[in-house]
């Protein structure tokens, strides 16, 4: 299956701006990206830099007054896709050390303050069975309302209010996994049946020495997500940062099999 993508963002600037983004599929072993073109205006800065665990790239920009950009990409999920299930986690004293950061607490994932309820809710279980259940947990005990959440929303934030949208999903999964012992990370992609199309994020759970996809909103299948980039949270895989005030005038996503491309000439 090949996914063809289209993205479309349009900001007011309130003048000289850094901004840093990601929103290109990254190119992976996992992935193949058949074609991808982004377009700018002229900037006053361009420059591309690694994205994080040097998965995808980030765009930095100096842009002034106004910024539209538009994105287009055929990209083909080739990834492996096993059952969670019966997965082995991996004992944290040999963990890589790479993965070893997952473990930690981050800004929207205070993992420390979920031990107990791991531990009460999902002890009985181990590796890819406990990550299974978790994310049974998550899909049932969240309601998908989007505007219920904001950019400070964090899972403890989710636990309690039982709402969110696909990122409040991500960082709860990604919270009690690693309250549970096993590296759990924040992944942007673009996912073929998110509805509302949007930005998707996922949580990536590290079992049996590879990083396995989770999407508790039930909403991607793995095989049919192009990843964008990673982070320990949110906060580190943000399709876009700005360092100035900016203000959303349009914003487009559009998502669907490659043998029906988007067509470039309807406007949302």
């Amino acid at each position: 299956m090949k996914l063809a993508i289209l993205t479309e963002l349009e900001y007011a600037l309130s003048g000289p701006t850094a901004i840093l983004l990601q929103l290109e599929a990254a190119i992976l072993p996992e992935q193949v990206v058949h074609k991808a073109r982004i377009a700018l205006p002229p900037v006053a800065h361009f420059a591309r830099v690694p994205g994080c665990d040097n998965i995808g790239e980030r765009i930095w920009l100096q842009a002034e007054h106004h910024l539209s950009l538009r994105y287009e990409a055929i990209v083909e999920p080739c990834r492996m896709v096993m059952p969670i299930e019966g997965l082995a986690a991996v004992p944290p004293h040999l963990l890589p050390g790479e993965t070893v950061d997952y473990l930690m607490p981050s800004r929207f994932c205070p993992s420390d303050t979920f031990q107990t309820f791991v531990l009460d809710r999902f002890g009985n279980l181990n590796g890819g069975d406990r990550v299974m259940a978790i994310r049974d947990w998550v899909e049932g005990h969240m309601r998908y309302v989007p505007g219920a959440s904001d950019a400070r929303t964090t899972a403890a934030d989710s636990f309690r209010s039982g709402q969110g949208v696909c990122r409040d999903y991500a960082h709860l999964v990604i919270s009690l996994c690693r309250a549970g012992g096993i590296p759990a990370r924040f992944a942007s992609v673009y996912g073929l049946g998110v509805e509302p199309q949007d930005f998707h994020a996922v949580a990536e759970v590290f079992l049996d020495g590879a990083w396995h996809l989770i999407d508790a909103t039930g909403m991607a299948h793995p095989a049919a997500i192009a990843k964008i980039g990673v982070g320990p949270d949110a906060a580190g895989a943000s399709f876009l940062t700005s360092y100035g005030p900016v203000t959303l005038e349009r914003q487009r996503v559009d998502v669907r099999e490659a043998a029906n491309p988007p067509d470039s000439n309807t406007k949302s």
